[in-house]
């Protein structure tokens, strides 16, 4: 009898991540039934939707809170569903504070519980080991720090490598990529990468364009290119640029097109930023939450650099921006410092090919499946 999986994914990188493994583990296993909550990738993977969570892609403790009632009735529809399918197995994918407390109640049901892309939990929230331990049957991790990690302290685990090596060689020649933009080849290229939620445009966009416009001055070739996540609705953007005569680009769905034709890009914290990483493009990190979130979860980090090609390289080799000093005159500062300096953009550049060897071997989605498939 063909096994049925359960996969949960809450917000756009998940979905990525998720989709990839849905497609390797029908490859392995024709037959087998998927069914879950996600996005547009998963379902394109064969994996059937019961709610799209990634409407319910937000941030910080308020945001949750104006959400919970939806978070709720989600929380409930899955465990409905379960109880109703009895899945052979769930997979857990990022999203941890839903997440977690999820694999608390289907744990009470004696199903297998696997967590793909664990927690950020050596950034903050180290206790949170102690529960996944008792709640989680095993971690499949895309970092070798998180591996040693759990491994110290008797959780299963295996690190699989990272699901975005298998992505970073799908763009096409950059001449044919800027006459498909309409963009000019000896121009230099900035990039705007705000994030894949509505609320991260709406605070970092500004200050990236903010920036943008400083940078113009000084540099008369900016063309300007905005990378939208199609989960951020397309007024949101056009809203924001009314503001600014700066001519900016809006291209979705071709990330990493875009970053082979960029000079610097300015990157919200997340995903983008090792994608950005490992196209080696310089560039800086910023992120803004609510004050009050901030204020809330200040205290619990436990690291000095929460960029995730930071915390890979070991040391802070990409400026991070954050809160108040994610502003255009800040970020134009450090931009241009590091342009107008050869030897410090060099030595950018050199420290980010650091990053793709510290992430493993492509094939992590293909890794995983195997033992998620093992008896």
């Amino acid at each position: 009898m063909a096994k049925h999986i359960f996969i949960i994914a809450g917000e756009e990188s998940g979905d990525m991540h998720a989709a990839d493994l849905a497609r390797q583990l029908k490859i392995l296993s024709p037959d087998i039934k998927l069914s879950g909550l996600g996005g547009e990738k998963m379902q394109k993977a064969g994996v059937k939707i019961y709610y799209p969570m990634t409407k319910l892609a937000v941030v910080g403790f308020i945001e949750v809170l104006k959400h919970y009632s939806e978070f709720k009735k989600v929380f409930n529809l899955i465990l409905d569903k379960i109880d109703q399918e009895k899945p052979d197995t769930v997979i857990l994918v990022d999203y941890p504070g839903f997440n977690l407390r999820l694999a608390k109640e289907i744990k009470k049901r004696n199903i297998k519980v696997i967590y793909y892309i664990s927690p950020q939990i050596w950034a903050w929230g180290k206790k949170r080991i102690h529960l996944i331990k008792k709640i989680v049957d095993k971690m499949l991790v895309v970092f070798k720090f998180e591996q040693e990690l759990y491994e110290k302290h008797g959780v299963p685990c295996e690190f699989v490598g990272h699901p975005l090596l298998d992505s970073i060689s799908s763009h096409e020649p950059k001449e044919e990529i800027l006459n498909q933009l309409g963009l000019e080849k000896n121009k230099f290229t900035l990039s705007l990468l705000p994030g894949s939620r509505a609320k991260e445009v709406e605070r970092l966009l500004p200050a990236m364009l903010d920036a943008a416009r400083i940078i113009g001055k000084e540099k008369k070739n900016l063309q300007l290119i905005i990378l939208k996540s199609p989960s951020v609705n397309r007024d949101i953007f056009n809203k924001i640029l009314e503001q600014y005569q700066l001519g900016a680009n809006i291209i979705e769905n071709k990330t990493y097109n875009v970053l082979s034709i960029s000079d610097f890009a300015i990157v919200a914290s997340g995903t983008a930023t090792l994608q950005t990483a490992l196209m080696q493009v310089p560039f800086i990190l910023i992120y803004k939450i609510s004050w009050i979130t901030y204020l809330l979860l200040r205290p619990m980090i436990k690291i000095k650099n929460i960029g995730l090609v930071n915390v890979v390289a070991g040391r802070r080799i990409i400026p991070e921006l954050i809160q108040s000093d994610a502003n255009g005159y800040k970020i134009s500062k450090n931009i241009l410092s590091i342009l107008n300096d050869p030897q410090r953009l060099a030595k950018v550049r050199n420290d980010l090919s650091e990053i793709k060897p510290r992430l493993g071997k492509e094939g992590a989605a293909q890794r995983a499946a195997e033992i998620i498939l093992k008896p």
